[in-house]
Formats: C-alpha cells, structure tokens, sequence
C-alpha cells in the first residue's frame, strides 16, 4: 500500500495534507482499494461546516457506499469538480488528482492528532 510521507491519516482512512491554512482531503491508498471501483463521489457545498470525526461526504462504489469522515473542523472551501466525470481518480491517484475536498482549518490543533504515516502502517497492517 501507498501511504506517503508527509500526509496525517485517520483511523477511517482519510489523509489530510497542510496547504497553508486549508487541508486537503482524501481518502488512502488501501480505503480505495478495499471499496473496488468508485463510480461516485457525493459532495457538499463549499461554505458548508465540518466537525472533525463526522460525515462530510459520501463515496460510491460498485459493491459498498461509504462516509467521508472530516479529519478536522472548519469551513468546506473547495471541492475537487473532476470528480463529477471522473470518480475513478480516487481509485488511480488517491493522493493527487483524486483528492475530494478542501477545508479551512478552525483548529490547527486537531492536524498534532492525526497518525502520520508509520502509525498508519500499523494500522492497516
């Protein structure tokens, strides 16, 4: 499995990545493996709030559907559009062109919770 330096992962298989003072969301490497071929991706609108630890979104695949858990609290910004054509770049890029939404953070704090990469391993095995 693919699990990148420099990202912070969830027990739920979500990584984040720091762009300033927003996130970048997605799902791992082994949550796109273990869903098969993601068909869609249901988004909120930017503006939205999240809270960390709840659903923000909502990934289709062809043999389950599963929530998007926000990583951290703030404020939806942007959402990845390319996903409306394409859902299939979680599946080929998780941590690039598939990434699904971006946050502003409203407490920094939260990014020192997140596991970095080795205790994520462990995790996943």
């Amino acid at each position: 499995m693919n699990v990148p330096e420099g990202l912070r992962y969830t027990k739920e298989h979500e990584w984040a990545r720091l762009e300033g003072g927003d996130a970048v969301i997605g799902i791992t490497d082994y949550a796109q493996s273990e869903l098969g071929d993601i068909v869609f991706v249901e988004m909120p609108a930017p503006g939205k709030k999240t809270e960390q630890g709840k659903s923000c979104a909502s990934i289709e695949a062809v043999k389950a559907v599963s929530d998007l858990f926000a990583p951290l609290s703030g404020e939806l910004v942007e959402v990845n559009k390319d996903l409306e054509a394409s859902p299939q770049l979680v599946n080929q890029d998780p941590y690039g062109k598939g990434w699904i939404l971006k946050i502003r953070l409203s407490d920094k704090a939260q990014w020192d919770g997140l596991m970095q990469a080795a205790e994520y391993m462990k995790l996943i095995g």
